[in-house]
């Protein structure tokens, strides 16, 4: 006899249905775990600026400008130019500039530059490096744009005589002003008014009988008198003003970078003579039009 009553459904949950709601549990875990992991700093017409993003931004910037952000509102200032950067590209999507074919042409050389400065950088991976004797002898050429190693200031006065020299080699010793002596006794019209001073020594300043005591004098020291064909001469040197040997040690890191580059443009001009030497060019037919234009009238 069949049961008056309905049977009641079986709502036992399936294998098959326990497996989906664990793959469904995942996901929604490996999503939530996602957005943990690269969490948004700013939403901008709903596109997301990631902190992932704008971390590799920041690290790219120069140490200078870096330094700049941070002086003039850190990490935020530079947040607020991605924002801008990022409303200003969408308005540019807006107007279909990205689609522009001048502009897309303006991408893929600058794209190629790229590369090609990528693979420049590994041909001259090598470190140039500039040798003591390559500075020497660089520094050696352009010895008039440079202060002699000695560094001092030199000043003299020419005398007629032996006991006139040494009467003011004595004089000075006591205290008295070389420079105003100078002035006032000396026979050597090109510098007697500017009190003898000659300025920052360098090679072939003074005569020889004169250049070669310079060497052996202590700065504030006055010589013994110096016999030669014109007299005899009483020499003194001083430190030179700091303004001086700073800008003088400024001029020796302009040349110093000047051979650096030099030597640096020799190097990339074998590597790229290397790649030429493996490779076969041919001008064609069209290239006299430019062969041809010498840029001469």
């Amino acid at each position: 006899m069949r049961s008056s009553h309905a049977r009641t459904p079986d709502r036992r949950i399936s294998p098959l249905s326990l497996v989906l709601v664990g793959t469904l549990a995942g996901l929604a875990l490996v999503s939530c775990t996602a957005q943990q992991e690269e969490p948004v700093v700013a939403l901008v017409n709903g596109r997301a600026i990631t902190q992932v993003e704008f971390d590799v931004r920041w690290d790219e910037l120069s140490e200078a400008t870096r330094a700049r952000y941070i002086k003039e509102g850190g990490k935020r200032r530079f947040l607020d130019e991605l924002i801008t950067r990022e409303l200003l590209m969408q308005e540019a999507r807006r107007q279909g500039l990205d689609q522009n074919d001048g502009i897309r042409d303006k991408a893929q050389r600058y794209k190629e530059q790229l590369i090609i400065d990528e693979l420049l950088k590994d041909k001259l991976r090598t470190k140039v490096e500039l040798t003591k004797a390559e500075l020497d002898t660089y520094y050696e050429k352009h010895a008039r744009e440079l202060l002699d190693p000695l560094k001092v200031r030199v000043s003299q006065m020419l005398l007629p005589n032996f006991p006139a020299a040494k009467d003011l080699e004595t004089q000075v010793n006591r205290g008295g002003d070389f420079g105003k002596f100078a002035q006032r006794y000396s026979i050597d019209d090109k510098t007697k008014a500017k009190g003898g001073d000659l300025g920052p020594y360098r090679k072939g300043l003074v005569v020889p009988e004169v250049d070669a005591v310079i060497h052996t004098l202590k700065p504030g020291m006055v010589s013994a008198p110096i016999k030669t064909d014109s007299g005899y001469y009483l020499v003194m040197v001083t430190p030179l003003d700091k303004e001086i040997i700073q800008a003088d040690l400024a001029t020796q890191e302009r040349l110093r970078q000047e051979l650096l580059a030099d030597k640096r443009r020799k190097r990339f001009e074998e590597v790229i003579a290397n790649i030429r030497t493996n490779a076969t060019v041919r001008l064609a037919d069209a290239s006299r039009y430019i062969t041809e234009d010498t840029g001469k009238p």
